[in-house]
């Protein structure tokens, strides 16, 4: 059985933010600490390898953890940053969560390691009624075919789980642990919880 500490972590910060504004999510305060942090704080306590992936504010990010940049150009979007990531993989199995998802599962990286498979290439994320494609842990064997889908101009994360071997784990008794913060609105009902 996989165990956590047999994974490493990419917290995904790599995006245009363009619902908050432009402002760069994962350095927008929340109870005066910025989401990076809130994330952080909750992978921290499962596993020691993390990483985040950013394409601005790079000197920023450094002081919470290494940052690595997308090497396709144009912001392509969360596989961007998955690429990124396993490109620079010191594991066989790297792991993605967004940066604006401050109530991460405390068992998230445990429950992800007992849903792989012998045959597992990704490991998704459920809610009970919708699939959570950012919340996710990859085999780094996949790095080719995910290279040859964004030079073919591909983008959209779900038509490359279809391509793979994708297993999913079930949150259904967790849902709040994927909530994350898009907007300026959403993170103001956040902040008055």
């Amino acid at each position: 059985m996989l165990q956590p500490n047999e994974t490493s972590w990419v917290i995904l910060a790599g995006g245009q933010a363009s619902r908050m504004g432009g402002n760069d999510k994962g350095l927008i305060l929340l109870n005066s600490e910025p989401l990076i942090a809130h994330v952080i704080k909750k992978l921290s306590l499962q596993v020691d390898k993390i990483t985040i992936n950013a394409n601005r504010n790079i000197e920023t990010y450094r002081q919470f953890a290494p940052v690595i940049s997308d090497e396709f150009a144009d912001y392509p979007g969360p596989l961007g940053g998955i690429h990124a990531g396993l490109s620079h993989a010191q594991t066989d199995w790297v792991g993605f969560v967004p940066c604006d998802s401050p109530m991460i599962a405390d068992d998230l990286v445990r429950r992800f390691c007992n849903a792989v498979e012998a045959k597992t290439d990704i490991v998704v994320a459920s809610d009970g009624q919708f699939h959570q494609p950012v919340f996710t842990l990859f085999h780094r064997r996949v790095l080719p075919k995910l290279t040859a889908f964004l030079e073919r101009g591909e983008r959209k994360i779900v038509c490359f789980y279809h391509e793979c071997q994708t297993q999913f784990v079930d949150f259904s008794d967790n849902p709040n642990c994927f909530i994350n913060l898009n907007t300026p609105e959403e993170l103001a009902n956040f902040g008055g919880q």
